[in-house]
């Protein structure tokens, strides 16, 4: 389990794809939005959303408020990845920082949902 504090008008990671792990994002307060492959999503407090293993996702909070969600993933050991992406130097490659995990990141792909939201790293 993670609980991710979304500040307001923040993604909270790049657009990834992680192959062993299914990831649940269970809405404690505020708002996210998700991408799920192609579908977008809004959820609030007490709404679930599944993220399977092989799908492309992100999530953001494109509100004024903070956001708070606990994340489940199963089977563990992902968390290690997200302490890694964490503490990396923000101009960092994030692919081989992923790539251990079974990951793949497309940062591409993220900037037209932060350019869209108005939304920053954090």
């Amino acid at each position: 389990m993670v609980e991710h504090l979304l500040a307001p008008r923040s993604i909270a990671a790049p657009m990834h794809r992680h192959t062993m792990e299914d990831e649940f994002s269970f809405v404690l307060e505020g708002r996210i939005w998700a991408q799920l492959g192609e579908d977008e999503v809004v959820a609030e407090p007490g709404d679930l959303v599944l993220k399977p293993r092989g799908q492309w996702h992100t999530f953001w909070n494109a509100a004024d408020r903070p956001a708070r969600l606990l994340e489940l993933i199963s089977p563990g050991g992902l968390e290690e990845m997200f302490r890694a992406v964490d503490t990396a130097p923000e101009d960092v490659d994030l692919g081989p920082v992923v790539a251990p995990y079974g990951c793949d990141a497309d940062l591409a792909a993220t900037w037209p949902i932060v350019e869209r939201y108005g939304l920053t790293f954090g």
